[in-house]
């Protein structure tokens, strides 16, 4: 059944109206019920405040100006022993976010991918999906991260890393892989353009109520490249491939991941791409066969049938799912805590520990994972908003 709140309001309804339907039957027991609910809430942040007065500890948040006098093992940001506490949280929140978008983009190609080769229609590849996901999802996390970490603890020194692919090393201090640096300008503006016409295109496709035309998309692509391409040689930005090189008892160049974090990056992308691959599973079941033998009555080969005519439907499906895992992901992201990942929980524990507030530390972390969480979720009910007026959500 679809969420009331989801369907467009009705025609010429007054605010007040749509207050009533928005707060629901039975007004009065409902506003006696929050009141009695708040009050308990008073009652006991009143006793935990006289707690804490009893034992001379007064909530502040002052401790954030205070010298945070530990190391951080990595940083996006400079961050040196001294620095403030509230540097620090910003250290490790951006720690948080590096793993979380790192590892949603990752177990999402993965998932669906395997969630596409599960549907494909081949047998082998259909159990080898199977194996995998039943394997991934009836193991712990906690204890795949275990493993991962203890892998990378097994790897060669750096003198004998190995090296799967050309200029990629795994050894005991980490992964190194090559990088694309950008010098001499800023490329921004080229991709805020990019951005600005993929979302210009939506909107004219929207607008016009067909596909594109050839020399339409001809204009589209030109300008895609033409305007980026202006931008960097006016401004003068240069483009140079870093390679990881073996240099003595180091390697230099390209970016390398410490082990932790390519032990949280692997543990949460294969625990949660076995998620996403019965997702993308269930998306495509949910339409009906019907609509692959249209897509066959039309002549359509079985990945345009795919493109055209069964993922848009099935996305209706697949994208709240996913945008839940991601969530998940993104939360799972404390766990890093027990394996030396510095992030934004690690650095919350330790800040609690040496400061005494602990209330204050706690509060904070929550604040900090519903302001990454409360927006993703606003996003995907705006979104799910849009299906049901267009009347793609089905009841």
């Amino acid at each position: 059944m679809t969420d009331a709140s989801a369907l467009p309001p009705p025609a010429g309804e007054t605010r007040l109206a749509a207050l009533a339907r928005w707060w629901g039957p039975h007004p009065l027991a409902q506003a006696i019920g929050l009141a009695a609910a708040a009050a308990a809430l008073a009652l006991l942040a009143s006793n935990v405040l006289t707690s804490m007065a009893r034992v001379g500890m007064e909530p502040s948040l002052d401790y954030l100006t205070q010298p945070a006098n530990f190391d951080i093992s990595e940083s996006l940001i400079v961050y040196r022993a001294g620095d403030s506490y509230a540097r620090a949280i910003l250290v490790g929140l951006l720690n948080t976010l590096k793993l979380a978008i790192s590892g949603c983009a990752l177990a999402t190609i993965l998932g669906v991918s395997l969630g596409l080769l599960r549907s494909a229609g081949n047998p082998l590849l259909a159990r080898l999906v199977d194996a995998y996901v039943e394997v991934a999802r009836n193991t712990p996390l906690v204890l795949q991260l275990f493993f991962w970490i203890a892998l990378t603890r097994t790897l060669p020194p750096v003198r004998q890393a190995l090296e799967p692919l050309p200029h990629a090393y795994l050894s005991v201090r980490g992964v190194y892989l090559p990088w694309l640096t950008v010098e001499g300008g800023a490329i921004w503006p080229a991709l805020a353009f990019l951005a600005l016409l993929a979302w210009g295109v939506h909107r004219v496709r929207r607008r016009l109520g067909r596909p594109l035309s050839l020399t339409e998309w001809g204009l589209a692509a030109a300008a895609a490249i033409l305007v980026p391409a202006g931008w960097i040689a006016a401004d003068g930005v240069r483009f140079a491939a870093s390679l990881p090189q073996l240099k003595g008892f180091n390697i230099v160049g390209g970016v390398s991941l410490t082990p932790e974090f390519a032990a949280m990056l692997v543990g949460l992308s294969v625990y949660y791409a076995a998620t996403i691959a019965e997702i993308v599973r269930s998306g495509l079941q949910s339409v009906t066969r019907g609509q692959w033998e249209a897509g066959r009555a039309l002549g359509l080969r079985r990945t345009r049938i795919l493109q055209l005519v069964v993922l848009p439907q099935a996305m209706r499906v697949i994208t709240p799912l996913m945008t839940s895992t991601w969530l998940d992901l993104t939360k799972d992201t404390t766990l890093g805590v027990l394996i030396g990942f510095t992030e934004v929980t690690a650095v919350i524990k330790t800040s609690a520990n040496n400061t005494g507030n602990a209330v204050e530390t706690i509060l904070v972390l929550v604040v900090v994972f519903l302001a990454i969480s409360l927006p993703v979720s606003a996003a995907i009910n705006a979104y799910n908003r849009r299906l049901a007026r267009r009347g793609l959500v089905t009841s």
